[in-house]
């Protein structure tokens, strides 16, 4: 059985996800995604995220649709088909150079490419018949719903490191450069009260030291993590496993509002395409790749949420997992991963630790300065760090400082400056290199 094959297997059989879940379908299969005139039960669904307005201008008129160029209107052209998915997409566009050549390509080239049959050639040949892109557009601006393509700003850059990108994504909120700092906090739907505990504590910790939240926004873990990072004006971005006008479960329309907010609601669906099984561990790829490290809170045998761990783990991501009562069902899968390696976790300083040293510093403003000028993250331990920790390693370089230049820069005495250096050490952000010389790690 190929690792794909089985990727795709055991999401289908986990009675976490298959129970509650909207019936599974193929992973590589996009729905219609014209976006038909919502009806009530559309809308009881949260298919306006509940926060949402149409954009009006002075005359009260919301019919004016988003300028989008024409290379942007032939990506959504094509990304919107049935039966496409992102792997199939990012093919025809490496062998075909933009959406717009793949739609004017004949048959036989088409076919000619691994994977595009000839039902699929079909469908990519007349494509009009199968998505109003000008539906889909107007329904993202009457929601403010940005469609974000690979180059935009804006665009989670982390995606770069996907074998199959979303070509598109659709936004409500805003992705920032103080998200690069995130970490992924998932588990299971059906958790119990020491879960949401648990899943409360650590996100508000995480949160509260500007490390963005990352989730599914599905019920149990997924909610209560971005509950907690909402509550305590943190930063939260939840990926869907459906269109943003089909809000999955209906009862997260409200938190979906809020965290657009503070953060985004995104997905590589059309708006109204219906959640179903399939899509939820695509969705999960996103997850993963957009934290810097995941922690799985609570995760039966099979759990959904154990994949996005592996995928992590397979993207050289931290991975950690919350111990739990030893005859609890609902943590057998966080033992299991302490017991492969995974890291224990129980409080945000572990979490922390996961991160370890950044592949590249992370710019992060600084709200407690006057002139909120940017401050580079080389570490994930350093975002716990006071103001005057800060300022002590800021003075430090990875070649090597004097105490005394420290001293004179800081404008310390040299015994508080020695005594902040040793708890620096201790954090294993520097590293001494003789009695009076030590160098940023």
């Amino acid at each position: 059985m190929s690792d794909e094959l089985f990727f795709w297997q055991q999401e289908q059989e986990s009675t976490e996800d298959a129970t509650e879940l909207l019936p599974p379908g193929p992973p590589e299969t996009r729905p219609d995604s014209a976006p038909p005139a919502k009806t009530s039960r559309e809308r009881e669904l949260g298919g306006d995220l509940r926060a949402s307005e149409p954009d009006r201008d002075p005359d009260g008129d919301t019919g004016t649709t988003m300028r989008v160029g024409a290379g942007l209107r032939d990506r959504l052209q094509l990304c919107l088909l049935p039966g496409l998915g992102p792997r199939g997409l990012s093919v025809l566009l490496d062998e075909f150079g933009s959406a717009g050549n793949v739609l004017r390509a004949d048959k036989a080239s088409l076919q000619r490419v691994p994977g595009i049959g000839p039902k699929i050639a079909h469908v990519i040949q007349t494509a009009t018949d199968h998505v109003d892109v000008d539906q889909v557009i107007q329904w993202c601006h009457q929601h403010r719903v940005r469609i974000l393509q690979p180059d935009a700003a804006g665009y989670p850059k982390s995606f770069d490191e996907l074998e199959d990108t979303p070509p598109i994504l659709f936004c409500r909120g805003e992705v920032t450069a103080a998200d690069q700092l995130a970490v992924a906090i998932v588990g299971t739907r059906h958790a119990t009260p020491y879960g949401l505990q648990q899943t409360r504590r650590l996100a508000r910790d995480l949160a509260s030291a500007s490390v963005t939240i990352v989730s599914g926004l599905a019920r149990g873990v997924d909610t209560a993590a971005h509950r907690a990072a909402v509550e305590v004006g943190g930063r939260t971005i939840a990926f869907l496993g459906g269109g943003l006008g089909q809000m999955y479960p209906p009862e997260n329309a409200g938190l979906a509002g809020e965290i657009a907010c503070s953060g985004a609601v995104i997905s590589e669906y059309a708006p109204m395409a219906k959640p179903r099984g399939g899509m939820f561990p695509q969705r999960n790829r996103l997850i993963a790749a957009a934290g810097l490290a995941t922690l799985v809170i609570e995760a039966p045998e099979r759990s959904g949420s154990l994949i996005t761990a592996r995928l992590a783990s397979e993207m050289g991501r931290g991975v950690g997992a919350l111990p739990g009562p030893v005859n609890s069902r609902a943590s057998q899968g966080c033992h299991r991963l302490i017991r492969d390696g995974g890291t224990l976790v129980t409080n945000a300083d572990d979490v922390l630790e996961l991160l370890g040293p950044l592949s590249q510093p992370i710019c992060r403003g600084d709200e407690s300065q006057a002139n909120r000028d940017e401050r580079e993250i080389r570490n994930g331990r350093e975002v716990t760090l006071n103001e005057i920790e800060r300022a002590v390693l800021d003075r430090i370089s990875p070649t090597g400082t004097s105490l005394d230049e420290v001293t004179v820069g800081c404008e310390l005495s040299s015994a508080r400056v020695s005594a902040i250096v040793s708890v620096l050490e201790m954090k294993r952000l520097v590293r001494r290199l003789s009695s009076q010389y030590v160098a940023r790690v």
